[in-house]
């Protein structure tokens, strides 16, 4: 039996660890060849330690240990010159591209708008905004070569509603829905779809770090993993104080795959109801 998504080639950024390990790996899963970039090192103003080398390497060795192919490259989304030319050498040695899910992403850092250090909200923009339109400005003439596909841009249920103390986040996942409106617009003509993803709190290190915990727990000191469990449940419908990453990455794969092949400009929660809150 084939997989769901046989024999194509899926672009993710933001691959290093967290959601983007676990799209690859659960794409690769389904029969698709990867290929996987991250930052790999620090960002200034993000209050949490970002993914490195050999977590990259470790997304590779998942997807080999598939028995899919992939291509690694350690790249800055924000850099849309050199994510270009990785993105083009890597579509070469695999011989096309099907499936772009621009996924990099930092959150941080937080403070009330007239306290925020305009450093920190000129990172977060360029990041989570401008480097999706360079993962989706770099893919799209590769998809129309393959006379269509589908593009996934992650936001966040922050691109769907307000948080108190992170108008840059907020503003930035607000922009990705907007430009997913206008790329699939756009892009439809080729028979390239383009979607958006909508998570709340996701497991993953983005979320289970102090920062975020403070974010959450505003009337606490020094708040902790439990504190932020119960807070972060409290904005969610469901009993549940967050989804998995493979929550995520499975709603990637319905978009991705022929289950979706009619569905363009949408906005897919992954969020257990935090939107009804």
């Amino acid at each position: 039996m084939t997989g769901r998504v046989q024999d194509r080639i899926a672009f993710i950024t933001g691959a290093g660890r967290g959601q983007g390990r676990s799209h690859a790996i659960r794409l690769a899963e389904e029969g698709a060849d990867i290929i996987a970039v991250d930052l790999c090192k620090p960002v200034e103003g993000v209050p949490y330690e970002m993914s490195d080398s050999a977590d990259l390497e470790e997304t590779a060795r998942a997807v080999e240990a598939l028995g899919r192919r992939v291509v690694t490259a350690e790249v800055d989304v924000r850099d849309l010159t050199t994510l270009q030319t990785v993105l083009d050498d890597a579509v070469a040695q695999l011989g096309g591209l099907d499936i772009v899910s621009a996924n990099a992403g930092i959150a941080g850092p937080f403070a009330p708008a007239d306290e925020l250090d305009p450093v920190g909200w000129q990172t977060t923009v360029d990041i989570n905004l401008t480097g999706v339109y360079n993962a989706a400005r770099a893919s799209i003439g590769h998809l129309k070569a393959r006379g269509g596909g589908s593009m996934v841009l992650t936001s966040s249920m922050a691109g769907l509603k307000a948080y108190l103390n992170a108008a840059n986040y907020v503003s930035a996942k607000h922009g990705v829905l907007g430009l997913m409106k206008a790329l699939a617009l756009e892009l439809a003509p080729f028979s390239i779809r383009v979607n958006s993803l909508h998570p709340t709190q996701v497991d993953t290190p983005m979320i289970q770090n102090p920062a975020m915990y403070r974010l959450f727990c505003p009337d606490k000191e020094s708040p902790t993993e439990a504190d932020f469990k119960v807070a972060s449940g409290a904005s969610n419908a469901l009993p549940v104080p967050w989804v998995e990453a493979v929550d995520v990455s499975n709603a990637l794969l319905f978009l991705a795959s022929d289950e979706g092949r009619y569905i363009t400009g949408a906005a897919l929660p992954v969020d257990a109801g935090c939107n009804l809150l």
